[in-house]
């Protein structure tokens, strides 16, 4: 390793008087500000500049020394806006700038930060980069998925029931310690035989999941008898619970169910209550489904009544008896590829090329399954693509459904595959749907079974596999459901882009044409080529962990990989009012990954091309996030510089602008381990001084003037223990007291071009 004799000199210093060399210029007398424990070794630095001061500007006329801020701390005009300003020429906000810091849950935008931010700015003579106006990351998913959601009908109670009245239970007295402190019972008319068995059985919902106890007594005072009916689980969807017990003691003529643990602002209702003798039919609970409007028959004895009858319509509706449904068993299929079984429909003349059409149904399994649909034209015709999609079955009854456009003619036949089914698990289907959009007609003439035949539906494997579910095994809709209408991809992407037009809008006013330089769009490009053509795709939710997600949002699955970029381009461009020259630069991180030959860059300039081509944009510039270490190991580190310098070098061979946007630096040592700022030693600092030498020289050697945007340091001090980004880690020119590092020096004589003068270290490396 090289170092530079001012730096070698550097440690030979602690032997020396004591000088300031904080950076906060108006507080030489350290007042707030804790001097570094050895600051001879750090003497040397009061001998430097400030950073901006290096920059040949003669050489680079265009280039811009900027700085990583957080905005409320900028605005508060303390030391971090000092520093800033007397260090470099161009601000980036970490956060302030990004959608879900300024889009609210009911799209609602508040600049007052950004606006507060780009006066302060000017005032300091900073220009700001932008970042950034689009991102997967950092997005107000909750209020983007709101304009996408489904729209929702509430449904009307089906024929049979009108859901009616239920036993309504507050706990209003109970203390929250124990079930028993809030109480109600029903008294029966005469008591239960001692060794009869019983069966209690009731309907109930909650507001909220509870575990609902029911005990026995004997009489008004009488001794409470063990936990014989047992615990009832209660959910938030209407739910049949049931056990059957035999009486153990004389003179029990009442049931008690217990809640007081329940959430007191929360409510169950129970309904449709059965208390039956085996091998009787009668009903000992006689006002069992509350349509009466009364609750006769039930007691308490908390100072609180606890119960009530409910509001019409709170009760539950059973609907119809269920009835018959397509019944399938994997009777031929090999188990290892699903076409080896399949069922069809045979319609009575073919779709419509060119039209869209919903295939729905309900279905359940005794074992969850993925289930194909195909297509086919005549019964020996070619098999189309995978046009209807694959649908989820479960062990309950659920609604499945996609939509689709038909792509060839002559199609006459869907086919369900279902070959690697368990043989031994049913599928049931039901109330079968194919509709065309804009039409109401079913063209499916046996849709829900109930005829007792399967007529229409056939099959080419030597089992049958299907056939007409015995009785009751169909499905029956339990009262009222909504009408869920998804939006199509059309409607989708429309309603996106008027959002992404109106972020875009509000953020470019709110800048008021200040910001001429922005990240247009920020870390597009994956790290996996998952289609083959020898560069990585974008972002998708589709090729990320499902928290991930969950917690981003993807706005090129919805505009579409092409659209994604030019379309926030031209939105740029539509809005932007300054004076200088807009600039677009695409931001990401890992293009300079020693680890794939640079294939990050690679990916990204070949995206650009593509979307350069797909419409009429220009994209200025690359940014590239720079969160590099040094690293003790030779090897490693030898490899980390070869990539570097090969980064640059693709880049300068784009003609685009290129700036590095966030460079900061940690240290890992022989072994592969972070260090942290509190164990670092002078020499480690001294190392990571070199490695920012390294870089900016290189940057300035490699990247032509023409292209030069410019250099952003990422963080200005180093990162706290608790903090979010490199947490702990020696990531600043400045210490978290604002004395300025080792590394400033390497940074500034990066800058200016000092060049290295030989020595070799103690170790005798050389």
């Amino acid at each position: 390793m090289k170092y530079t004799n001012k730096f070698l000199g550097a440690l030979c210093l602690a032997a020396f008087g004591f000088a300031s060399c904080a950076d906060d210029y108006s507080l030489l007398d350290y007042e707030g500000i804790e001097q570094p424990v050895d600051m001879a070794a750090y003497e040397y630095l009061k001998d430097y500049n400030d950073l901006k001061t290096y920059v040949d500007r003669t050489a680079s006329p265009n280039f811009k020394l900027g700085a990583g801020v957080t905005v409320s701390s900028y605005n508060e005009g303390g030391i971090e806006y000092r520093l800033a300003n007397a260090n470099f020429d161009e601000v980036t906000p970490g956060n302030a700038m990004k959608h879900a810091s300024v889009v609210g849950n009911d799209g609602s935008m508040n600049f007052d930060a950004i606006s507060s931010f780009v006066a302060n700015a000017k005032a300091g003579g900073q220009t700001i980069y932008g970042h950034t106006l689009a991102w997967h990351a950092q997005q107000n998913k909750k209020y983007l998925n709101s304009l996408i959601a489904p729209i929702i009908i509430p449904g009307e109670p089906v024929e049979g029931g009108d859901g009616g009245h239920s036993l309504e239970l507050k706990n209003e007295t109970g203390d929250g310690s124990n079930g028993w402190s809030a109480q109600t019972w029903y008294v029966f008319d005469k008591a239960l035989t001692n060794g009869s068995t019983y069966t209690l059985s009731f309907w109930v919902k909650g507001t909220e999941a509870y575990t609902l106890g029911a005990w026995f007594k004997m009489g008004a005072d009488g001794e409470q008898i063990y936990h014989q009916p047992g615990n009832y689980n209660v959910t938030t969807e209407w739910t049949e619970v049931t056990n059957t017990f035999t009486v153990g003691n004389d003179g029990v003529d009442r049931f008690i169910l217990n809640f007081g643990n329940f959430n007191p602002d929360g409510a169950i209702y129970i309904d449709k209550i059965q208390f039956v003798e085996e091998g009787a039919t009668e009903n000992w609970i006689k006002n069992d489904d509350f349509e009466e409007g009364h609750t006769d028959g039930w007691a308490y004895w908390t100072p609180g009544k606890n119960y009530a009858v409910s509001e019409d319509g709170k009760g539950y509706s059973t609907g119809g008896e269920p009835g018959y449904s397509m019944k399938i068993k994997n009777e031929s299929g090999n188990g290892s590829d699903n076409w080896s079984a399949q069922v069809w429909y045979v319609l009575e003349k073919p779709l419509v090329n060119g039209t869209t059409y919903t295939l729905s149904f309900m279905t359940k399994g005794t074992e969850s399954y993925t289930m194909g649909a195909w297509f086919k034209m005549g019964g020996d015709g070619e098999q189309i693509y995978h046009q209807p999609g694959n649908y989820n079955i479960t062990t309950d009854w659920t609604e499945v459904s996609n939509t689709f456009t038909v792509g060839n003619d002559g199609i006459d036949r869907f086919i369900f595959n279902f070959g690697n089914y368990n043989p031994e698990a049913t599928i049931f289907i039901d109330d079968i749907k194919l509709v065309e959009d804009g039409g109401d007609e079913n063209l499916i003439k046996n849709g829900d079974f109930e005829g007792q035949h399967v007529d229409g539906w056939a099959y080419w494997t030597p089992g049958k596999n299907y056939a007409i579910s015995e009785l009751g095994e169909g499905y029956v809709d339990n009262g009222p459901s909504d009408i869920i209408i998804e939006k199509t991809p059309e409607e989708k992407k429309a309603l996106l882009t008027e959002a992404l037009d109106k972020w875009v809008a509000g953020i470019m006013a709110a800048t008021e044409g200040y910001v001429s330089t922005w990240d247009v769009v920020n870390e597009p490009i994956s790290g996996a080529d998952k289609d083959g053509d020898g560069f990585y795709d974008l972002w998708s939710a589709k090729n990320v962990s499902e928290a991930d997600a969950k917690n981003n949002f993807y706005w090129q699955d919805y505009l579409g990989n092409e659209a994604y970029v030019p379309t926030v381009i031209k939105m740029a461009q539509k809005y932007y009012t300054g004076d200088t020259k807009l600039k677009l630069f695409i931001n990401d991180y890992n293009l300079e990954s020693d680890w794939d030959d640079n294939k990050k860059l690679k990916s990204l300039i070949h995206w650009i091309e593509v979307w350069e081509k797909s419409d009429i944009i220009k994209i200025d510039g690359i940014g590239t996030q720079m969160h590099v270490s040094y690293y003790a190991n030779p090897a490693t580190q030898a490899s980390k510089e070869a990539a570097i310098e090969n980064m640059f070098k693709l880049m300068a061979e784009t003609g685009k602008l290129v700036k590095i946007s966030e460079l900061d630096m940690g240290y890992v040592d022989a072994n592969g381990n972070s260090v942290k700022t509190a164990n670092m030693t002078e020499e480690q600092h001294m190392a990571m001084a070199e490695f920012y030498k390294f870089i900016i020289k290189k940057y300035f050697e490699l990247i032509p003037a023409a292209q030069q945007y410019g250099i952003t340091q990422w963080c200005l001090n180093d990162a706290p223990d608790n903090s979010g980004w490199r947490g702990g880690e020696p990531v600043g020119l400045w210490d978290a007291n604002n004395n300025r590092k080792h590394v400033y020096a390497g940074f500034a004589d990066g800058l200016a071009g000092v060049e290295d003068e030989e020595s070799t270290p103690e170790t005798g490396e050389e």
